[in-house]
């Protein structure tokens, strides 16, 4: 099972994560204080930050198409 391929599924909610979660750094290092999120009260920002890959990452999972598989060999 090691040598099974990587799902597209699951190399397209990775990429995604990657990407959403580098423009969250990029944004935070220029940005360097809570402007951005400013107009959203403490426990919204909080909650926001964590929510936003992780949805990206699902949405992503959910629309890359399966991997195609062989036929299983019986045992």
């Amino acid at each position: 099972m090691a040598s099974a391929p990587v799902e597209q599924k699951v190399k397209a909610a990775t990429s995604a994560t990657f990407v959403v979660s580098l423009l969250i750094a990029v944004l935070n290092a220029v940005v360097a204080d809570d402007s951005l999120l400013q107009p959203l009260p403490a426990w919204l920002q909080a909650l926001l930050i964590p929510l936003v890959p992780a949805a990206i990452t699902f949405l992503s999972g959910w629309k890359a198409s399966h991997t195609p598989r062989g036929p299983v060999s019986g045992s």
